[in-house]
């Protein structure tokens, strides 16, 4: 039996932004842990206390799982995993606003091949802008490694977004998180054990319970729910909000202070993400899935 809470009509544009927040907050509170049980280690804590909250959450709808879900369901996990743990690496070498930039670049290019009209092009041409503005890459003073683990989160995070719209409309609620995230907790234990081993504390376990709240529990199971109401494009730009709030949360969190040029770069892709939400419904008559009334939990 299933027990469901109201639905809120919140709109899917805001829904995105809560998850971004909570994204970039996890993220900023997470260089402590990464300190103590490396990039692996803390993707994996978190999605494994993940994973408990969302199997408390919601039992798995494996009877409604056929044979085509499959490589979806285990491609999401697996990329969840991967993209978990390069993204942490990224932000242990790099600033956390660059990483964030150069990862949404991934989200962009998925914007770019899903815009069906030329005018449509102009807002990730901006959020370009804007993310080269917040890089800076002609100064040549990335980490390499750092730019290397952030780029290899940019193409998990276009797949991410792809695989979890298509969940999202397969299974309700939450449903399909309570399957994925542990296929993401797996993964990154392949290499997260061995990179803790030895190094988790009572206090490290506290601090990692806490960090899956604010990701990957809040925002995966927000940006699914706002994905069944969004296009990919529409999605995809908005998420040039990301390394706006990266670098606000950097300087409030971890005291990393932008350059004047930065600022520049975080207005070009506030305007982009503001101006691509606008007529970023799905269309019901074109895009499956839309009869899927969004909830912002379900739990059986």
């Amino acid at each position: 039996m299933t027990a469901r809470l109201p639905s809120i009509p919140v709109p899917p544009w805001a829904l995105a932004l809560t998850a971004m927040f909570s994204v970039q907050l996890g993220s900023a509170l997470s260089v402590d842990v990464i300190h103590a049980v490396g990039p692996a280690g803390t993707a994996w804590l978190r999605l494994s206390m993940g994973t408990v909250v969302f199997l408390v959450l919601a039992r798995p709808p494996l009877r409604q799982v056929t044979r085509g879900d499959v490589p979806a369901l285990v491609g999401l996990g697996v990329t969840t995993g991967l993209v978990t743990i390069a993204f942490l690496a990224a932000i242990e070498r790099i600033p956390l606003g660059t990483a964030v930039a150069i990862e949404f670049l991934g989200p962009l290019v998925v914007a770019a091949i899903r815009t069906h009209t030329p005018r449509a092009l102009a807002w990730p041409a901006l959020a370009l802008l804007g993310v080269l503005l917040l890089t800076e890459p002609w100064h040549g003073h990335l980490n390499p490694a750092g730019a290397g683990f952030a780029a290899l989160a940019a193409l998990g995070w276009a797949t991410y977004i792809i695989l979890t719209q298509h969940i999202g409309d397969r299974f309700t609620g939450l449903g399909g998180l309570s399957i994925t995230v542990p296929i993401a907790a797996l993964t990154a234990a392949t290499v997260g054990i061995p990179q803790a081993a030895g190094h988790i504390t009572p206090g490290i376990m506290l601090a990692a319970a806490g960090l899956a709240l604010l990701l990957p529990v809040l925002p995966f199971a927000l940006e699914m729910l706002a994905l069944r109401q969004m296009t990919t494009a529409a999605f995809g730009t908005l998420m040039a909000l990301e390394p706006a709030i990266g670098v606000v949360l950097g300087l409030v969190v971890l005291h990393q202070t932008p350059a004047a040029i930065h600022l520049v770069g975080i207005m070009l892709v506030v305007c982009a993400g503001a101006a691509a939400q606008h007529r970023g419904l799905r269309d019901p008559e074109t895009d499956e899935g839309t009869d899927l009334e969004p909830e912002l939990l379900t739990s059986q």
